[in-house]
């Protein structure tokens, strides 16, 4: 049962509400499907992939060490996020196969212009979240 509790938290802890539009990127056969199902719950509707032309509010990037330039992924990703969306990095933790070094996500960022803000532990996962700075306000 305690499984369930926490996949329960996973769509809180990555700050998923209700009518947010998700992207999912970078599935496959090892992610985590509670986690992509509780998303899924809270959001109130199926993740759309990397074909969708709509503006999304969320990104969840399963990333594996082997994947690419992460920096590279991350400029791409960009594109169709909203303002003030934000981007989950999902990689697997230490000791697991396609670990990636957190050192890896803290360059790759500031390179594709945006900000860590926080990281989360996500069962086998760690999540790392990425925003694209405010503009300053225009005061004059």
């Amino acid at each position: 049962m305690v499984a369930a509790a926490d996949a329960q938290n996973y769509a809180q802890k990555l700050g998923i509400t209700h009518g947010l539009v998700v992207q999912e990127l970078g599935w496959d056969e090892d992610t985590d499907d509670d986690l992509r199902a509780d998303v899924e719950d809270a959001s109130g509707s199926e993740m759309v992939d990397e074909d969708s032309d709509e503006v999304v509010d969320a990104v969840l990037l399963w990333w594996r060490d082997g994947d690419g330039d992460l920096a590279d992924e991350l400029m791409e990703v960009i594109s169709p996020l909203a303002d003030d969306g934000f981007i989950w990095v999902l990689t697997p933790k230490t000791g697991q196969p396609g670990h990636v070094d957190p050192s890896e996500i803290a360059e790759a960022a500031p390179t594709a212009g945006l900000t860590q803000t926080s990281a989360i532990s996500l069962g086998a996962w760690i999540g790392s979240r990425l925003v694209q700075p405010k503009a300053p306000s225009k005061q004059r």
